[in-house]
């Protein structure tokens, strides 16, 4: 990994000449993000992401916790106890500068003894997951790493919106898929480009059956304007 996103946000935290982003997916063609936007503070958050910090409480852990601004939030607004972890040095270079006290380069499935009352899984958090039949090999995980009465709140969604529609009203499905949420992402920043990687976008009933499968309860709180959606998963 070129670590292109981290070198983004670094660059922006740093002021050293930050770009946008160009983004591009199996199924969408290039785009631009704005770094700036992952900088975002509480009141510039889309609701799910407000309602999420919201519903945090005790030991919380951020999974993916890009430049942290979800766990600046929680540490400065709430002083929650807040671990905060990535797979980009970069990133977690960005969240200390920018005054996170526990950032830490770590994969989720690493995590070892250490539980927690709140883990949160923003910004599509089930993209992590890859594919579809890894979802419950991160829900284990994230199951076992939960305290007693804990949560984890998680966002995402369907995207079958932006699949063709057939004359009797069906969808175009790309047969090489196991699941239509599945995309092949690509990044692009400075004129370098990222290796490929999968992306995991699941819809609310799917997500619901894979926690049911993994003995946990899922329960939607909030919609978004856009087929996006926050769940909470307990015990």
């Amino acid at each position: 990994m070129k670590d292109l996103f981290g070198k983004a946000m670094f660059d922006f935290q740093t002021n050293n000449s930050p770009e946008d982003i160009i983004t591009e997916t199996s199924i969408s063609e290039e785009d631009e993000m704005s770094v700036a936007y992952l900088f975002r503070s509480y009141k510039e958050m889309p609701k799910l992401e407000q309602k999420a910090l919201q519903l945090a409480f005790g030991k919380t852990l951020d999974v993916g916790c890009g430049a942290g601004s979800h766990s600046l939030s929680l540490q400065k607004d709430r002083n929650l106890d807040v671990t905060s972890i990535d797979i980009s040095e970069k990133a977690i270079e960005t969240c200390k500068l920018r005054g996170i006290k526990n950032a830490k380069v770590l994969n989720i499935l690493d995590v070892e003894e250490e539980k927690f009352d709140t883990i949160l899984l923003l910004m599509n958090g089930t993209g992590i997951f890859g594919k579809l039949q890894n979802c419950n090999k991160y829900l284990s995980k994230l199951k076992s790493l939960l305290n007693e009465g804990g949560q984890i709140l998680i966002d995402s969604s369907d995207i079958i919106y932006m699949f063709d529609e057939d004359e009797d009203g069906g969808k175009w499905i790309p047969s090489d898929n196991d699941y239509y949420g599945e995309i092949i992402f690509t990044i692009s920043y400075k004129a370098e480009k990222e290796e490929p990687f999968n992306w995991l976008y699941l819809d609310y009933n799917t997500l619901q059956n894979a926690a049911i499968a993994n003995g946990l309860k899922c329960e939607l709180i909030l919609e978004g304007e856009h087929y996006d959606y926050l769940a909470r998963l307990t015990i």
